[in-house]
């Protein structure tokens, strides 16, 4: 399983989008569907829609998220 640590570069919008791509493809998924849904919104919007179609596949760590707790 890959981890992504949304405090590091791997966090940012563009990056989760190549990361969607990749994946999309080796998943056999339209890529393009996906990056334009994760456009739609915010960055809470398109975390959330890359953890809809990859949970499983990526661990998604906020810090964060995780510091509120």
């Amino acid at each position: 399983m890959v981890t992504i640590d949304l405090s590091g570069q791997d966090g940012n919008a563009f990056a989760l989008m190549g990361h969607a791509k990749n994946f999309a493809k080796q998943m056999g998924l339209d890529s393009d569907e996906i990056v334009y849904e994760m456009q739609q919104g915010d960055y809470e919007d398109l975390v959330d829609v890359f953890k809809r179609y990859f949970d499983g596949v990526v661990e998604v760590i906020d810090r964060e998220e995780d510091e509120w707790e």
